[in-house]
């Protein structure tokens, strides 16, 4: 042990005798000092160095290790005891003990089980001097039990109700750190309504509403095995008085009803602790946790205070909303009464806590090892204290001292040891143990008798430098039993100190209070004892100290001119003085303006800023000294405004103190062309992996010139420098050197880890790989891990290369796992990755939907509901459930392949859905599947059902045919779609005369088998307009529009002939072809004019009518009104003559639903309405007949300008 000097001195008296320097033996322990060498040599009796803890929790599932080191000279051997027995390790072949240690290492990884080697372990070192002995090491495996399986019923309370939810989680080892989450492993908000109590019980002070939930779970977390077990979630309803009622009139008795009122708000009541008062006690040294819960309406706040005291303001804190109270690092001082306090605005009430603090024995005075001379004295002191007071025993190399040989030396007094006269034979290792109810202290202390010569630890002809009139201090450490006695002498031929100006230490140091430069010159220290001597020489050197000669002075400068100060610097001729110049006692700015020479300091262009306080400090590695002077800035004469620009590039770049992860970068700014420079930018390049590329780096301050940059391993850096200032950004510097940096494990791990399975059988894994900068090291490769999230199979690992995709074949179908992937290089692994969850590939589901029904709503909806398929059918992610429906062909379409089908999803668990978009009075079928992410499942059975009737479309043509004098034929094809059964048609008619008024509406009804109909006893040259449509006996279609005209009479026609005769005649001929051609000239000026919106006179007429179907009657005559050109009958707008074959198509209805939304996976809100698209989507076919886009006929025209 070192040698433990006190800070006293001994002065050293003048005499006429030789000045002999001595140290007189202490007649106290000699202590070893802490030098290698002399710790080879010495014999030591063994020590314990480390030794795992008393209470010892070791993991199951690993190795147990039992540490014990000592050490000591010769090294010790080492020996256990299990409960009180020797521990043969040599029969256990679990068991072996690491070389050179008291390690025990017990392998049960391989075979065996934890709780086999469970028992209290001590540890013995033993060599020739005594032996040492660990404390009791109490093994015990760590416990993580089960929760019992319970039913829990789900809880009904009235809101504002107080409630408990019990947590009671299983005993584990070390107890377990209980919390409460719901199913999404969210944990539950607490607040001063609701908290968790210090026993893990859920406290609601009164329940709301919103408290309402079914997953209230409680787990445990026990850290020891890093497991976590979980309770059966509770449920919680939270209901009003009515609601309250409701549910007792369903269950109980009519008697049992609340009434009508909620819950009435109470004066606050403790939840825990129970009744007015409680005791706790704790231990010295812990934390003491007091806690009080309260219930009550509103909720109570909570206030603590001691009765007899004030709470200790450094280690007291509130926890849990200020229900828990705690107090740090208590003590005995801690013991008294403490009241909590819960009050609302209805009341309060208070528990009062008495808290007694106890204490297990903890040191006053623990024995120090003894090293003594022989037939020295020396004592052993062992001193504890506790509550309650503890025992102290003594043991002697781990035997009881009462049965242990007897020793003449010794004698025991209480906690004390008394050593006398003491021999080599005398030594050996005494272990105290303090105890008490509540534990124990064992220290070990060896008492080392030893017969050492002297021995000097000091360096042989250490030389001491110091300046003349301060202190100079020669060091003479030693060693030796007995004690040495120290004598210093001067010069080489021993000469006597004679002055009195020396002071001895006890540590054989000798002090000049006052060195002079004759006190130059060799020193020789000498030890004795009994045994031998021992010399050492030292050598001490005087310098001059250092001076400043001319101290700059004060001085008062105009703005842009020059100063200069001065500084004469002298030092000692054997030291290097290193003169500094300081700026109001930092660096000086970094400016090319501020110069330096042998002895002085030039600021050229002086600025306002350069004003302050300047410093010449000089340095030696002995002294230093420093003189100041102030510079004052004046305006100057008023000069041309400057011209500012931005920086120039700074230039010579270093690079300094190059280290694996850092640098420091220099530079020289440039000049800042009159605006100062407010900040350096640093780029780097990375010449490995992106040459030519910049990335920023670091920006420092503009005073700065030099920067300390962190670096990334295994990257070619080469920087460079830019200045900013108010103007802008300098060019960028030239490139520094480059600077290659070591190669390190990856720091970081790949991201976007996924694993999703591409077949059924397999799974894979893919990541963003890192990039070149990020691998920190040539020859990256990556570590992909996976295991089954559900089983306890070992993780799988394959290391491949520098890729983003790992395939794991063989793989059962969609069964989670868990994932990881780990980047390494040449030089070592990146940390632990995280672990993700993903999924093996997904396959076909197995199960067709079940039970499906089908409920026609109308003609054209109906709504289809099915079961759902069981989830492990699925196999994979359930996408939704697909409906196939298509209408059943007729006799005509059988011999068609090709059925077309139209296809509804529904996404998600849906069970139910809406077909929209049937055709009426049609047969159709149906069938369900489900939907993974691979694909669909299995049809269920074909469904068949029927649509009722609907009104049918229009008829497909009508043309009218053989026009007489007074008759008009009528043809006309069935509607393509009628929908149903077709009774009858309905033909209305009526005349347009000459100024294109209507007049009457005829209404005539036609059998259904009819296709053709004669119209008689018609108006001779007279133009009618036909509405005609079909009916079932859902009521009317869509009806078809057309016009024609009856011939003229005989006398008519022979005016015609008369005409024709005229009409060969030359000059007829042109002027009826100028009269056609102004016609035509006129029908394009009126088209065009339509086209754009306008009117004529016609068109006016014809807007000024109504459809006659809509039309009141005239009340003086009962016709209907004017010919209307309504929306849906347009006589004179495009498409509304007759084409040149007579016949009209009618415009074809588009059965299609409207676009809904996503290609063939149509959807439905929950109340049935359609969100989807439906798949049978067909082209829009060009519109004919009443709606078409052709140009009137130019017969029509005529017949219509006439």
């Amino acid at each position: 042990m070192q040698l433990k000097i006190m800070p006293k001195k001994k002065r050293l008296p003048a005499g006429r005798v030789p000045l002999i320097l001595f140290l007189c033996q202490m007649i106290s322990a000699l202590e070893v000092p802490l030098d290698p060498k002399l710790l080879e040599d010495l014999v030591q009796p063994p020590t314990i160095t480390q030794q795992s803890p008393k209470d010892y929790i070791v993991d199951p599932r690993e190795n147990i290790v039992i540490q014990c080191e000592a050490k000591g000279k010769p090294p010790p051997s080492f020996s256990w005891t299990r409960n009180g027995t020797h521990f043969d390790i040599d029969k256990d072949p679990l068991v072996t003990m690491r070389p050179g240690s008291g390690t025990l290492v017990i392998n049960i990884m391989s075979e065996g089980k934890a709780e086999t080697y469970e028992g209290i372990y001590q540890c013995t070192a033993r060599n020739e001097r005594g032996a040492a002995i660990s404390n009791n090491i109490v093994i015990r495996p760590s416990r993580s039990p089960l929760w019992t399986k319970e039913k829990l019923e789900p809880i009904t309370l009235q809101n504002g109700q107080p409630l408990v939810l019990p947590c009671r989680p299983p005993v584990g080892l070390p107890p377990a750190i209980i919390f409460w989450m719901d199913n999404s492993f969210q944990r539950l908000p607490q607040s001063e309504r609701v908290s968790q109590g210090l026993n893990g019980d859920l406290y609601f002070s009164n329940v709301l509403p919103e408290d309402t939930r079914e997953d209230y779970i409680c787990y445990a977390r026990f850290n020891h095995t890093q497991t976590i077990q979980q309770k059966q979630p509770i449920s919680l309803k939270v209901i009003s008085v009515d609601e309250l009622n409701d549910t007792i009139a369903a269950n109980l008795s009519d008697t049992e009803f609340y009434g009508a009122k909620s819950s009435r708000e109470r004066p606050p009541t403790f939840l825990t602790p129970e009744g007015n008062a409680s005791h706790k006690e704790e231990l010295r040294g812990n934390v003491l946790s007091l806690e009080c819960i309260a219930e009550g309406l509103p909720t109570p706040i909570i206030y603590w205070i001691k009765e007899d005291g004030i709470l200790p303001t450094n280690r007291t804190f509130y926890r849990n909303f200020k229900k828990t109270l705690q107090i740090i690092q208590v003590s005995e001082s801690d013991s008294g009464n403490y009241q909590c306090i819960a009050k609302n605005a209805l009341g309060a009430i208070h528990h009062t806590i008495s808290v007694t603090v106890k204490a297990a024995p903890y040191w006053i005075m623990a024995p120090r090892n003894l090293v003594l001379s022989p037939g020295e004295d020396g004592t052993l002191i062992c001193r504890a204290y506790g509550n309650p007071k503890p025992r102290i025993s003594w043991l002697t190399n781990g035997v009881p001292i009462e049965i242990a040989p007897d020793d003449p030396s010794r004698r025991i007094d209480g906690d004390t040891i008394i050593f006398s006269n003491v021999q080599e034979r005398s030594s050996a290792v005494y272990q105290c143990n303090a105890s008490n109810e509540y534990g124990y202290l064992l220290a070990n202390a060896f008492v080392n008798v030893l017969a050492e010569p002297p021995r000097i630890l000091t360096s042989e002809n250490t030389l001491y430098q110091v300046i003349a009139n301060r202190p100079a201090f020669l060091d003479c450490a030693f060693f030796g039993s007995p004690l040495p006695t120290i004598e210093w002498f001067k010069g080489a031929k021993g000469s006597a100190l004679h002055e009195d100006i020396y002071v001895l230490h006890e540590n054989g140091t000798l002090e000049i209070p006052v060195a002079q430069k004759d006190s130059t010159g060799t020193y020789t220290c000498v030890a004795r004892n009994k045994l031998g001597i021992a010399k050492n020489e030292v050598h001490l050197e005087v310098k001059d100290p250092t001076r400043i000669l001319k101290q700059p002075e004060y001085a008062i400068v105009q703005r842009g001119s020059t100063v200069s100060f001065e500084c004469k610097v002298k030092h000692d001729h054997t030291l290097i003085a290193t003169v500094t110049w300081l700026k109001d006692n930092g660096a000086l700015p970094n400016d090319e303006r501020f110069t330096v020479d042998k002895d002085h300091l030039v600021v050229t262009d002086v600025r306002d800023d350069d004003g302050g306080t300047y410093t010449c400090a000089a340095n030696t590695t002995l002294d230093d000294v420093s003189a100041s002077a102030e510079l004052s800035v004046v305006a100057p004469t008023p000069t041309p405004a400057p011209i500012y620009d931005v920086p120039n590039p700074p230039f010579d770049l270093e690079l300094t103190n190059q280290l694996d992860k850092s640098v420091q970068l220099s530079w020289t700014p440039g000049d800042d062309n009159n605006s100062p420079i407010t900040k350096f930018v640093i780029e780097y390049e990375d010449a490995m992996h992106e040459a030519g590329l910049w990335h920023h780096q670091a920006e420092v301050s503009g005073t700065q010139t030099t920067a300390q940059l962190k670096l990334s391993p295994y990257v070619n850096y080469s920087f460079r420098v830019m200045a900013e200032n108010s103007i802008g950004r300098s060019l960028p510097s030239e490139g520094s050197e480059q600077y290659l940096t070591k190669a390190a494990e990856p720091d970081k791990n790949p991201t976007a880890v996924e694993g999703l399975g591409s077949e059924p059988d397999n799974l894979v894994i893919t990541w963003k790989p890192l990039n070149g900068f990020e691998s920190n090291g040539p020859g990256l490769q990556y570590r992909v891990s996976w295991r089954q999230r559900d089983g306890d199979d070992e993780w799988t690992s394959v290391v491949v290369a520098n890729v983003s995709k790992y395939i794991v074949s063989g793989t059962p179908t969609f069964v989670p796992y868990l994932i990881k992937v780990q980047a390494l290089n040449d030089v070592g692994f990146a940390p632990e990755p995280a672990v993700v969850m993903g999924h093996s590939g997904e396959d076909l589901p197995m199960v067709a939907p079940g039970n499906v029904h089908v409920n026609v709503l109308n003609s054209t909806l109906a709504e289809v509901q099915w079961d759902s398929v069981p989830l492990k059918s699925i196999r994979g992610h359930l996408q939704g459930y697909r409906i196939y429906y298509w209408k059943a062909q007729s006799p005509s379409q059988r011999n068609r392949r090709h059925v077309e089908k139209k296809i509804l999803t529904f996404q998600g668990s849906k069970t139910h859905g809406m077909l929209p978009g049937l055709e009426p009075f049609s047969h159709y079928s149906l069938n369900v599947r489900v939907v993974n992410g691979k694909g669909e499942g299995p049809a269920s059975p074909d469904r068949a059902f029927s649509t009722p009737e609907g009104v049918p479309s229009a008829p497909s043509s009508l043309k009218i045919v053989n026009p007489t004098l007074d008759s008009l034929t009528l043809e006309w094809d069935p509607p393509s779609h009628p929908n149903g059964v077709l009774t009858e048609y309905t033909l209305k008619y009526q005349p347009i005369n000459s100024t294109h008024e209507l007049g009457p509406l005829i209404d005539l009804k036609i059998p259904a088998n009819k296709t053709r109909w004669t119209l008689k006893n018609l108006n001779f040259s007279t133009r009618y307009k036909f509405y005609f449509y079909a009916q079932t006996s859902a009521g009317s279609g869509s009806q078809i529009t057309e016009e024609a005209i009856t011939t003229m009479d005989e006398g008519k026609m022979a005016m015609a002939s008369r005409q024709v005769d005229i009409a060969t005649q030359g000059w007829f001929i042109g002027l009826m072809c100028a009269v056609a051609l102004l016609i035509l000239i006129l029908l394009i000026v009126c088209f065009i004019r339509r086209n754009k919106g306008g009117k004529y006179p016609v068109k006016e007429k014809e807007d000024a009518h109504a459809d006659p179907e809509i039309q009141p009657m005239k009340e003086d005559d009962g016709t209907f009104g004017e010919y209307s050109d309504a929306e849906d009958h347009k006589p004179l707008k495009k498409g509304s003559r007759t084409p040149s074959d007579r016949t009209v198509k009618k415009e074809d209805s588009d059965d299609s639903l409207v676009d809904y939304g996503e290609g063939v996976n149509g959807q439905f809100n929950e109340d049935g309405s359609f969100i989807g698209q439906y798949s049978g989507k067909k082209e829009k076919e060009p519109v004919e007949g009443n709606e078409s886009s052709e140009a009137p006929s130019p017969v029509n025209a005529m017949n219509s300008f006439v």
